[in-house]
């Protein structure tokens, strides 16, 4: 196979989620499904021998990525100094990672369905133990909304939107292709198979992308990020609700929610996350990231934790 700069970053993200004190876990939720996650050591079974004897809880936060390279790259500059406050659930979304499932069912729902699973697994929510925050960027943002909006307000405290256009439908798609140079598909886009498709998306996706990027870096990615489950992802993608009017509409959520927007994003421009606000009511606030693309917390990961840190933290005051 040869040498694998994948792999390598691989191995230092996990150097990383260890030292923060998070651990590899993998849960069936059900007969159907598996869903992997890291989490705080804490949270492991009493049996595990990597379980955590630390006595005093920490507030519990759940952290939802979207598609593209894996859910702990995703948030690999937030985990180290969100774990020292916070105990930590990273979960791989179902047919990212090492998570999956044999039920036929695709939508962003059905994800949120799995989270919940997960975290009443983990012992999370009344009685147990405290309620969760929840935070999702992009395609995890839809998740996030709709575990926060099914488990309500009783098990999850706040929610954190990141880059994530719950508003979005089929003007919007058209909009972003021809921002793509004229990609055939959202998918195509989505889950590039060629070098050219990943440059384009990355043009779309960070403010100031690299000048230049080999090419064997990029068909290292393509082979080791971008090419597990493509059948499935595409389903998944053909699968969410969001964009159907017919099967989704957008509700104001009971909890406070904060979103957190790039100004230079091009997936899913500014613009809707100001419509965004207004319709998600009186408890939602934005906060424009500058000089950021739709990756804010990789981009800007300082002043993206110190909202999140800012945002949570006054929950944790008015206790």
């Amino acid at each position: 196979m040869g040498f694998s700069m994948v792999w390598v970053i691989d191995l230092l993200i996990h150097l990383v989620y260890k030292a923060a004190g998070l651990r590899p876990h993998t849960v069936a939720v059900d007969d159907d499904t598996t869903v992997h996650c890291w989490i705080s050591s804490s949270l492991l079974p009493p049996s595990s021998a990597f379980r955590s004897k630390k006595k005093k809880a920490k507030p519990p936060l759940l952290l939802i990525h979207g598609f593209g390279p894996r859910g702990t790259w995703q948030w690999s500059r937030q985990i180290w100094p969100l774990a020292a406050r916070f105990d930590l659930v990273v979960p791989d979304l179902l047919f990212f990672g090492g998570s999956t499932t044999r039920s036929p069912i695709r939508s962003e729902a059905f994800q949120a369905a799995a989270i919940a699973r997960l975290l009443d697994v983990l012992g999370f929510g009344p009685p147990h133990r405290a309620r969760v925050s929840v935070a999702g960027t992009s395609y995890g943002g839809f998740v996030a909304y709709h575990v926060a909006r099914a488990l309500g307000p009783d098990w999850v405290e706040r929610v954190v939107i990141a880059s994530s256009d719950l508003l979005k439908g089929p003007a919007d798609d058209r909009a972003l292709l021809e921002r793509a140079g004229g990609a055939r598909s959202i998918d195509e886009l989505l889950l590039p198979r060629t070098t050219a498709d990943l440059r384009w998306l990355a043009r779309l996706a960070v403010y100031r992308p690299p000048r230049f990027v080999p090419e064997f870096i990029l068909r290292d990615m393509l082979r080791n990020l971008f090419s597990d489950n493509l059948e499935e992802k595409l389903e998944l993608i053909k699968g969410i609700t969001i964009a159907n009017k017919d099967e989704f509409h957008l509700t104001p959520l009971p909890q406070q929610v904060l979103i957190i927007w790039g100004e230079h994003d091009q997936i899913f421009p500014v613009a809707k996350a100001i419509e965004l606000q207004k319709r998600l009511g009186e408890k939602a606030r934005l906060q424009v990231l500058h000089n950021t693309g739709h990756l804010p917390q990789i981009e800007d990961a300082n002043r993206f934790n110190k909202l999140l840190f800012s945002f949570l933290s006054a929950s944790a005051a008015e206790k």
